[in-house]
């Protein structure tokens, strides 16, 4: 039985989480079912079934929730999330991408539908009360964005609430035009609890002491954070005006000089816009000690990279690595026991905690 965490709604009297939620691996066990099955996750855009009947296998997280998953693009082509277990004996059901009409389990052969509707099952016309509603496939909570798409397991809310939110600074841009460079993403094993990493990402306060180069492009006096309910976003100024959003006349932020909307998705998520494009950066736990963070590049304009706070992309994860993973023996120590925040630099990191406790109380 994991103790309660109290995060203090009140910032200016809050203790962090303790150091023993970066130590506890029975509280990292818990994480899973209370944390990330309660949440959305990221599987992708719409390019990985492209066309009708379609199918894109994938595992979500491996080797932390390591769930077996499978997007499906119908006739009509609705983009389904299903999970990619069979119902009979638990066999993978579709093992590579591809087109196909039908889902069909190679151990035995029941079929389904590309929304997973049970449809045929050999040597089992003496089963009593056989099909139920169990033997179909089971169906996901899908939400799409744009182009990206985002599953939610058992969420505990909508993600179409933060989808609003991201919108409206946001909304203006073409996102189904982003195009996917996969020479600009990449993977990095963190050896760091995942949280610290959110922790590190979610407050501009270390960037004066840890990023000069970036320091040097965005205005740290005028950083800004605002605070949603399972979201929160950053806010990069720069005195540099070449490179800038060009926001519409009925914009929220007309006028200023924008280098980066620095987006936060509870519990894992980061949507990082700049001026070129976006990079997604998906944190995945694998163990108390270990975090691999995919960097999931999107262009919009080409002529716009490695310039402004866009730029420089893996020089300020190492340098964010570095100090997380110090950070993570750090917390290890016999003699920390907990931080605190500050009001006007850490309210991102407040918020993040602050939901972690919730969620694990439930």
């Amino acid at each position: 039985m994991i103790k309660n965490f109290y995060i203090d709604p009140d910032i200016r009297k809050a203790e962090t989480l303790p150091a023993s939620f970066y130590r506890n691996q029975e509280v990292f066990d818990a994480l899973k079912e209370r944390v990330f099955l309660k949440s959305w996750q990221w599987v992708g855009d719409y390019n990985q079934v492209s066309q009708s009947q379609s199918v894109f296998p994938f595992v979500l997280l491996e080797g932390f929730l390591t769930e077996p998953l499978l997007l499906t693009k119908d006739e009509n082509d609705n983009i389904n999330c299903l999970t990619n277990v069979c119902t009979h004996r638990g066999n993978i059901v579709a093992l590579y991408p591809g087109k196909t009409k039908k889902l069909t389990c190679l151990y035995h052969g029941r079929r389904f539908n590309l929304g997973g509707e049970f449809e045929y099952m050999p040597e089992f016309n003496e089963a009593e009360d056989f099909p139920r509603p169990c033997d179909n496939l089971h169906k996901f909570p899908l939400r799409k964005w744009g182009q990206f798409l985002f599953a939610g397991l058992n969420a505990d809310f909508d993600f179409q609430q933060i989808i609003d939110k991201m919108n409206e600074r946001i909304g203006f841009l073409p996102l189904k035009d982003f195009k996917l460079d996969s020479t600009l993403s990449k993977d990095f094993l963190v050896h760091a609890h995942w949280a610290l990493y959110c922790d590190n990402y979610l407050e501009g306060f270390h960037v004066p002491f840890v990023h000069e180069d970036l320091n040097k492009v965005l205005d740290y006096g005028s950083y800004k954070t605002e605070i949603y309910d399972y979201c929160n976003l950053q806010i990069g100024y720069t005195d540099d005006a070449t490179e800038v959003f060009d926001l519409p006349k009925n914009h929220i932020d007309y006028g200023k000089n924008v280098a980066a909307y620095y987006y936060w998705v509870f519990p894992n998520m980061m949507f990082n816009f700049y001026p070129w494009g976006l990079s997604v950066n998906i944190v995945k736990p694998i163990d108390l000690n270990r975090t691999k963070v995919s960097f999931i590049s999107y262009v919009l304009d080409p002529s716009k990279l490695n310039k402004g706070a866009g730029s420089a992309l893996e020089k300020v994860e190492r340098e964010d690595e570095f100090v997380v993973e110090n950070v993570h023996k750090g917390v290890r120590s016999s003699f920390y026991k907990a931080g605190r925040f500050s009001p006007t630099r850490e309210q991102g990191v407040h918020h993040f905690h602050s939901l972690i406790s919730k969620f694990l109380n439930q």
